[in-house]
Parts: C-alpha cells; structure tokens; sequence
C-alpha cells in the first residue's frame, strides 16, 4: 500500500512497531489482524468498544479459527489498543486460548536416510542435510550465507535466528562435505543457497515444496514438514542419550521445557524405562508364604 492510500492509523501503528524493531512478519501479521477486526466491525478499529472486541473473539472461535491464530490476533490486538490508539482497557475480554500440545512428527534415521537420498537435486539435498544435521529452523536454513560456515571450528553461524538472535549451530563432518560438494557445483558468492535470482536466498516456500517432493519419492507417508527435520534431529540425540540441556542450546530453546517435548517421542529412553509392573512378582507365580 502507498503513502497516500495508507490511513494515519495504519501508519501509525507501523511506526510504533518500528520503534520496537518488529520483524517485517510480526509487522504484516499484526496489521492484518487489525484488517481483519475493521471487516468484522465495518468501520475504523479505533473505535471498537470492549464488547466489540468480545464478539469478535466469539465470533473467531465460532467459525472454526484455530488457537494459534485466536492468540495471534489478541497479541496484534491488543498491541493496537494499547500502544497506538492508547484505550488498553477495551482489551480486557481478549483472552489467550489454550493449544493443544501434540507431540511432533519424528522420522526414523533409516526414514531420514531414505528422505536425503530423494531430495530433488544436490541444493536442495544439502539445504534439507543442513535442517536436519544443525537441528536448523527453516527460517535459518534458507538464510544461510557463505561466510557463515566455519570449517575451522566446525560450527555455523545463526543470525538472527527466532527472538532475533545469534548463535552457533553445530557442523558435522559429513554435512560439511555435502555443502563444499554444493559449493563446488554452484559457487555461491553470498547466499549459501539462493533462490531463483541469486540476489535473494531461497524461500522457505520453496524448501516446503522440496520436502514434500522428497517424501513423495521416499515414500514416507508422514506428514513431512521442513520442522520435522528438526524435530528428528532433537530426538535422535536424545536417544543417544546426549544430556537435554546440551540439545537445549544446539536447538536454541529460551526454556527447557520447549526441548523436555522431545522425551515424549524418544522412544528408545521409552523403552529403556522399567515398568513398575515388571517389579511385582510375575503374575500367577507361587508367593513364598500363602495368603492369610
């Protein structure tokens, strides 16, 4: 949208969130938020009322949207009531919704094997190795530069990964090789894997795409996704037994319980665990001294 069509209030609500360097994606979901509300109400949001805003969440929640996007909407809200038009108290019937923690999708090594083996092409296979091998968000992945790689030290630089920050991910041998094999098929000069015009890096839509292809091929039938690479990863090396705050920092978790998920899906620390029926004397088995 131009200067001229923009409305003050959309101007000024970016502005705001400019001051507090929101990313571009918070800044283009918040203001669709607020988007959304004006449909709903039929005229400006800045003159929503708190009932309004209590219909409008009972209205989200009656057409089937999900808690995700609910909560999304009362951030955006409530960041425009509060900060822009500076009436936080029309905010109080916004409420969070509670989501459903389900446990992730996990490939099996033998699946992730079968899975890189049919990624469509050496790019894609090395970028899909790197999701996969770093435990790498697919954010992170397609903004990998050139110069990130430190094959001196083994690591790869994050920047800016999710809460906008830096950190190191780790840099396996045999994924080294595989991006140096890219290297030398497309010489990169800034973007490790670039997109289409090689100014831009690849899109995290079209990494989506490639997985997709690459599952089809490997004929995985799970629901596949960029993440679940990274959810394989953290699983895997909880199976071999590498302690969890460890795979908290390579994940780059703010909290310890984001990374705890993955004991749910470890199915060989599962297995290892000794029911407490396996204690009791066999079933059916003759006790020492009858019964009284």
């Amino acid at each position: 949208m131009t200067d001229e069509a923009m409305s003050p209030l959309r101007r000024r609500m970016i502005e705001d969130m400019t001051v507090r360097k929101f990313v571009e994606k918070t800044q283009k979901d918040y203001i669709r938020h607020v988007k959304d509300l004006t449909a709903f109400l039929g005229r400006s949001p800045g003159t929503a009322t708190a009932e309004d805003l209590r219909l409008y969440q009972l209205h989200l929640a009656e057409t089937g949207v999900r808690p995700p996007t609910i909560n999304g909407a009362v951030s955006a809200l409530r960041f425009f009531f509060s900060i822009t038009v500076d009436r936080a108290a029309v905010t109080k019937p916004l409420t969070y919704v509670a989501e459903p923690r389900k446990i992730p999708v996990v490939l099996s090594p033998e699946e992730v094997a079968r899975f890189l083996e049919a990624a469509p092409g050496p790019k894609y296979k090395a970028a899909l190795s790197a999701a996969y091998g770093a435990g790498l968000r697919v954010s992170e992945v397609v903004a990998l530069k050139v110069s990130d790689v430190d094959s001196k030290r083994m690591l790869l630089r994050i920047e800016q990964g999710k809460g906008r920050k830096d950190r190191c991910a780790m840099l396996s041998p045999q994924l080294l090789e595989l991006l140096r094999d890219w290297w030398r098929i497309a010489r990169p000069k800034v973007w490790l894997f670039p997109g289409q015009n090689p100014v831009n890096h690849l899109t995290t839509r079209q990494l989506n795409r490639a997985v997709h292809a690459a599952a089809h091929r490997a004929q995985i039938t799970k629901r596949v996704s960029p993440h679940t690479l990274r959810h394989s990863f953290a699983t895997h090396l909880l199976e071999q037994n590498i302690d969890i705050r460890v795979i908290q920092v390579l994940l780059g978790h703010a909290k310890l319980d984001t990374t705890a998920l993955y004991t749910r899906v470890a199915t060989n620390t599962i297995r290892e665990v000794m029911s407490p029926l396996d204690r009791l004397t066999p079933l059916g088995a003759k006790r020492d001294t009858p019964p009284p």
